[in-house]
């Protein structure tokens, strides 16, 4: 009699098929039957390593938070000047790494901000406003400034999930437009926007996040260095 010997499962494979499914499906497709079934094993093998969905969702997130300092990691300050391009690009290539997992976002939010990756993370930003010069007391005031957009996402103002397209939030506004002329005037002056660009919600979020993001950095340099 032959006898089948699986592979032996490890916490991080676990978790990297939970992020997989996630991509794939959405996270309410994640429980631990379904990532058992993904890798081919029955889900009470998956209580020796994750002891349960929370703990998985916790662990999903770790492993994005995880992907985002590996990249960023490389970017450094070589002077106080590199403080503001190199934050930028840091921020803007962990919302690269949200963007492949959109998902991930609103559970950030809704899981313990007490974990390594995400210190590790803010302790990085901190580490270079202060290479900037800014004092621990202005680089507390930025870090309230940036909020969540220093990993890379915000809470938009108008989420996609549920909502019209845009087109019939255009054609609904453009009936109501005497009696709100400056949302509908807004709307009609509003560009074209690539539907093939990443998107986190309803508008242009990438357009939408830098503007806001350049906002913050330039009023913060102004700050750092006063006339």
């Amino acid at each position: 009699m032959v006898t089948e010997h699986r592979p032996r499962l490890s916490r991080e494979q676990i978790l990297r098929t939970a992020v997989a499914r996630a991509d794939r499906d959405g996270v309410a497709a994640v429980t631990m039957r379904s990532v058992a079934t993904d890798l081919g094993v029955e889900a009470m093998s998956l209580y020796h390593h994750v002891a349960n969905k929370a703990e998985l969702l916790d662990g999903m997130i770790e492993v994005v938070l995880d992907t985002i300092n590996a990249e960023v990691q490389p970017l450094t300050a070589e002077s106080p000047a590199d403080w503001k391009p190199v934050l930028r690009s840091r921020i803007l290539l962990a919302r690269r790494v949200l963007l492949r997992h959109p998902w991930a976002p609103a559970l950030i939010g809704t899981r313990s901000p007490m974990t390594l990756p995400l210190i590790t993370y803010f302790d990085a930003v901190i580490g270079l406003l202060r290479t900037g010069g800014f004092s621990y007391d202005l680089a507390h005031h930025a870090m309230h400034a940036l909020g969540s957009r220093a990993l890379g996402f915000t809470q938009e103002l108008f989420e996609s999930a549920g909502g019209p397209s845009d087109e019939e939030a255009t054609a609904m506004l453009a009936a109501m437009a005497d009696q709100f002329p400056n949302i509908a005037g807004m709307m009609a002056d509003e560009p074209v926007h690539d539907d093939a660009d990443p998107k986190l919600g309803w508008c242009d979020d990438q357009t939408e996040f830098e503007f806001g993001l350049d906002l913050i950095l330039d009023g913060l340099e102004r700050l750092r260095t006063p006339a």
